[in-house]
């Protein structure tokens, strides 16, 4: 699926199976430069917290806008939380929690 209206060059998302991810273009205010693939977790405290104990390295959080928090690498937003690590040869990779309606 490919986001809408004027969101959509910035992400598209995957189904495969069960497992959902997206391919998200970084905005322009952002620090990255690259673009990231986006895994979508229903616990993001639990996995940051499982992946921290197998030693990957979570980049700081960045509060986005007044309508922010952030909780160690872990970004809240009305719509989610996200937090963003590198893989072993600088890919960035985000994990995303839906925010809960």
């Amino acid at each position: 699926m490919r986001a809408p209206g004027d969101m959509k060059n910035m992400w598209a998302s995957v189904s495969v199976g069960k497992s959902e991810f997206w391919l998200i273009r970084p905005d322009k205010h952002e620090k990255r430069e690259l673009a990231y693939s986006t895994f979508v977790v229903k616990d993001i405290k639990k996995t940051v917290a499982g992946l921290k104990k197998k030693r990957v390295r979570f980049l700081p959080g960045e509060q986005m806008d007044s309508n922010s928090t952030v909780e160690g690498p872990i970004v809240y937003s009305p719509y989610g939380a996200a937090a963003i690590f590198k893989d072993s040869e600088g890919n960035l990779f985000m994990l995303w929690e839906n925010a809960q309606m």
